[in-house]
């Protein structure tokens, strides 16, 4: 039997990888290994996708996610094992704006999860991925971190590191055969937003994972998802700060 592809995806048991992950079992078979911060949580996933694809090699890593020693080890063991096709860094987490003003303890595990860690994740990928000269590396960014607004800017911050960091690997690896795809996600459906569900607006994450899907199919260098954010947030980006600073966003 041909050799399936390898697709590693970090934070397998959020919400938006998971429905990924489905998508790529639903016409395929695949080797997918699903990396989480809780194992029980991450192998209630991978039983869903063995039911979806009997034939398909699904793997379970429960992984330590802040840990720059322990991501390196990590990654190199998951390399080791052959050529890796598509990455997907999609862990993080939704602080509380307030809880981060008031609390360093708070700000700096939003800092660490949402940016400083999947960061890791990715330059550890990135530098095996250049040597074969060979697959994509999708990471999530946010649409919180084209500008910082008051309402979550820590978070923004983070997630606008991840935008700086995606823009130099591209730049890094323009010449090479590795794709790298910056998804921005706007509001979506899942238990990340459950207490923003009754303002309305959130995406269904059934179609915010068919288009990420397909853009790192595509190796499109950025998508926005659903795709009308990348409008909404390139007039929020050009305000002017006299107009921007009296709106509560």
């Amino acid at each position: 039997m041909q050799d399936n592809k390898r697709i590693v995806i970090i934070g397998a048991s959020s919400a938006i990888a998971e429905h990924c992950a489905r998508l790529w079992v639903e016409n395929t078979n695949v080797d997918l290994t699903l990396v989480g911060r809780n194992a029980e949580k991450t192998e209630r996933v991978a039983a869903d996708l063995r039911v979806r694809s009997p034939l398909s090699i699904i793997r379970v890593l429960e992984a330590n996610f802040i840990a720059p020693l322990a991501i390196s080890q990590l990654v190199d063991e998951i390399c080791a094992k052959g050529i890796i096709h598509t990455v997907l860094i999609a862990h993080g987490s939704l602080p509380d704006q307030a809880a981060c003003q008031q609390d360093l303890t708070a700000c700096h595990e939003a800092l660490l999860v949402n940016g400083i860690s999947p960061v890791l994740f990715a330059e550890a990928f990135a530098g095996h991925m250049q040597i074969a000269n060979q697959g994509t590396l999708a990471i999530f960014g946010s649409v919180a971190g084209d500008r910082g607004r008051k309402s979550n800017y820590v978070y923004g911050a983070a997630k606008g590191m991840v935008t700086r960091y995606a823009q130099g690997l591209q730049h890094r690896l323009a010449n090479t055969g590795v794709k790298v795809v910056l998804i921005k996600p706007g509001p979506t459906d899942t238990p990340m937003t459950a207490h923003l569900k009754q303002q309305g607006g959130l995406a269904k994450v059934e179609d915010v994972a068919k288009l990420i899907v397909k853009a790192i199919h595509q190796g499109k260098p950025v998508v926005y998802a659903p795709a009308k954010w990348a409008v909404i947030m390139m007039v929020i980006r050009h305000l002017p700060a006299i107009i921007f600073n009296k709106l509560e966003i």
